[in-house]
């Protein structure tokens, strides 16, 4: 990785780039930490040292969230804006058949950050109403409301302004590194933390170690899965048009053992918080006990978070990933997998594949999810709030980062070449 970087840093185009990226981010940890005003400090410190569903929110936001800063939403707007569009093509015949023109994906991404731009005023006016309930804003008038949702809904749309700019402009895809940007902020006061507890005694070096062992096996094997693949050979047969002759060669269909990415998790989490969130205002104590189900400290969370996630793998590939879709290019293009006949056999072949896939990438899945939380409470090593889904975050960023970055080094070499 660092010697990738080093080689794009000698060429002057893609050194631009890498700069002009950094500079976005520091333009996004600097509106991190301005305030939005009229803040109680003590109240919203006394918030947020419980964690718990407000720390998973805050990691993807960089700590704006827990200093109540104009970017307290960050990119999760646009993220749900996206994953929305997304569900609502396997929904409507019309916008799916928008994702097969370069000019319907450009409007679905214009109906996607419209949508966003709703979902964060309407999360901004919750998110108003949330900290209030907690004292965190103590007067709270009509005013204060309106210009409360317009800082928040500005400050969000910008963010997802910032990263249109680092896709455009920069290296890589820009919500993807926004995202990487806020989980690594933390490290280094969660670092200081873990050797603040270490320097009095309150943990031990070794458990330290162990934490930084296990937690370096898991991106290990994460960096694994996301390369893990299985090719399918296909072979399009030769066909002769006028004097030309198209087809005849062989090549395959790669299909990640992680079809779904990260978003079974955000789903799993988004379904395990709902419940949480109702827990302090619920009196009534068998419905209490239900809730508390959810709860992360209950003995069946990890059994339902492992479930949700196996379950939301099978789901998000069935939406991304449609083998009927496929088998029926693969016969008008004159393609078929060697030893399966075209049609029907040739997507139920692609679906039982999956299947397996989904599985395997769905039990993966679930334990990537659970282990940072195990390692922790064994391990006694608690400040990193490093979850299952940041770490998949993180490593898929990276991988995909400097896999742009080494394809334009090839494509500058080639037109040093060519020139």
């Amino acid at each position: 990785m660092f010697d990738t970087l080093a080689r794009a840093f000698r060429i002057p185009d893609l050194r631009k780039k890498i700069l002009f990226t950094l500079f976005i981010f520091a333009v996004y940890r600097l509106g991190a930490h301005i305030p939005v005003p009229g803040v109680d400090r003590v109240a919203l410190s006394n918030l947020f040292k419980g964690q718990g569903a407000l720390g998973f929110l805050d990691l993807f936001t960089g700590g704006a969230l827990s200093r109540f800063s104009i970017f307290s939403m960050g990119i999760i707007p646009f993220i749900n804006a996206s994953i929305m569009m997304e569900l609502l093509t396997a929904v409507f015949p019309s916008l799916a058949e928008l994702k097969k023109e370069e000019d319907g994906r450009k409007k679905l991404t214009r109906y996607a950050r419209n949508l966003s731009v709703l979902l964060a005023a309407i999360e901004a006016f919750g998110l108003t109403i949330f900290m209030h309930n907690y004292k965190v804003i103590p007067s709270l008038t009509p005013l204060y409301v309106i210009s409360s949702v317009i800082t928040l809904t500005a400050g969000s749309t910008f963010i997802m302004w910032l990263g249109e700019q680092i896709s455009q402009y920069g290296i890589g895809n820009g919500v993807s590194l926004i995202i990487l940007t806020s989980i690594v902020a933390r490290f280094p006061t969660d670092l200081a933390r873990t050797f603040a507890l270490l320097s009095r005694g309150e943990i031990g070096i070794l458990n330290v170690i162990a934490f930084f062992t296990l937690l370096i096996l898991i991106i290990i094997g994460v960096v694994w899965e996301e390369s893990a693949e299985r090719r399918i050979p296909v072979q399009y047969s030769r066909r002769i048009v006028g004097r030309r002759v198209y087809g005849g060669q062989s090549t395959y269909l790669p299909l990640k053992l992680n079809q779904a990415g990260v978003i079974p998790i955000i789903f799993a989490i988004t379904i395990l918080m709902v419940p949480q969130s109702f827990i302090p205002f619920v009196k009534i104590g068998w419905l209490k006990s239900v809730l508390n189900i959810f709860s992360p400290s209950s003995i069946f969370y990890p059994i339902i978070y492992f479930l949700l996630v196996l379950g939301f793998t099978y789901f998000y590939s069935s939406i991304v990933f449609d083998p009927a879709d496929l088998a029926e290019n693969f016969k008008k293009y004159g393609g078929f997998i060697p030893g399966v006949r075209p049609g029907k056999p040739t997507e139920e072949y692609l679906s039982k594949t999956l299947n397996r896939l989904n599985f395997f990438g769905g039990v993966f899945l679930g334990l990537i999810a659970l282990l940072p939380t195990f390692i922790e409470r064994i391990t006694g090593v608690t400040e990193f709030q490093l979850g299952g889904t940041s770490i998949l975050i993180m490593v898929g960023v990276i991988l995909e980062t400097i896999k742009t970055l080494e394809a334009q080094m090839i494509m500058k070499s080639y037109e040093g070449f060519l020139k």
